[in-house]
């Protein structure tokens, strides 16, 4: 590569690692990039894994030491997420995405809409959901969205943090550190899958690693300063464009152009 796209692909990374840490979504901008490089789609995504468990080493660590983590309930809730993860990475080595990508852009549709409605749900939580056992309903939630973390990372922050929000009872800040933990436990089953079908490439990887470990250590400390409300509020932003990306609004308004 040129110097000039070591830093873009370090910069891309920060961006990614701030936004992954906050919201979600971060993948949306190191996989078109990492395409642009050269990257086959597949090696991308495989790719974009070696920064992505990076940074949660990073943010994990930053939320624990700032006494917001819920280690014990975050890896009770990473189980099923774990095994789901293991199922949708061995799928994304054989499987087209484009459909599921239309899916998922309607489904941060309907969830920009409780945020908007309901908005007290995300900035309180409800505490007593997040103690005792797991119910079926956040199993197969919890497995449904790491089977699509395992699938294509891009955008399973949001959906975890709905499920933190909205099944598990956590307020946003502490669902983001329960949040980072629970992708840090699936990612390294999904890393394995991608590297045995050789679809990662290290040197790019690690590279990139560096910009989302940095931006996870910003957003990390920034979401406890600021609070649930900051948060929501970027997570709406960041809604609102995935929606639009996954659904190809920003390809059609090209398009009329």
């Amino acid at each position: 590569m040129e110097w000039y796209l070591y830093i873009a692909v370090v910069a891309a990374g920060f961006i990614a690692g701030f936004i992954n840490t906050l919201a979600g979504s971060g993948s949306l901008i190191t996989l078109p990039l990492l395409i642009f490089l050269g990257l086959p789609a597949n090696v991308a995504n495989g790719t974009n894994r070696v920064a992505i468990l990076l940074q949660n080493v990073v943010s994990v660590s930053s939320f624990r030491r700032q006494k917001v983590l819920d280690i014990r309930r975050g890896l009770i809730l990473a189980a099923p997420a774990v095994i789901g993860a293991i199922i949708g990475a061995q799928i994304a080595v054989i499987l087209d995405e484009e459909m599921m990508r239309k899916a998922i852009g309607l489904l941060m549709v309907v969830m920009l809409s409780v945020m908007i409605v309901r908005p007290k749900r995300w900035l309180v939580g409800r505490p007593e959901s997040a103690v005792g056992r797991l119910s079926w309903i956040q199993i197969l939630t919890f497995f449904g969205i790491g089977a699509y973390g395992g699938f294509i990372q891009a955008g399973v922050g949001i959906f975890l943090l709905a499920g933190l929000v909205l099944s598990a009872g956590y307020d946003l800040v502490r669902a983001n550190a329960v949040k980072v933990l629970i992708v840090f436990c699936f990612t390294p089953l999904a890393l394995v899958v991608f590297l045995i079908n050789g679809q990662v490439d290290w040197s790019v990887g690690l590279i990139l690693a560096v910009g989302n470990m940095s931006g996870a250590w910003v957003a990390a400390r920034m979401a406890v300063k600021r609070g649930a409300a900051f948060v929501r509020w970027l997570l709406m932003a960041v809604v609102i464009i995935s929606a639009s990306v996954f659904l190809g609004l920003f390809d059609l308004i090209k398009g009329l152009f």
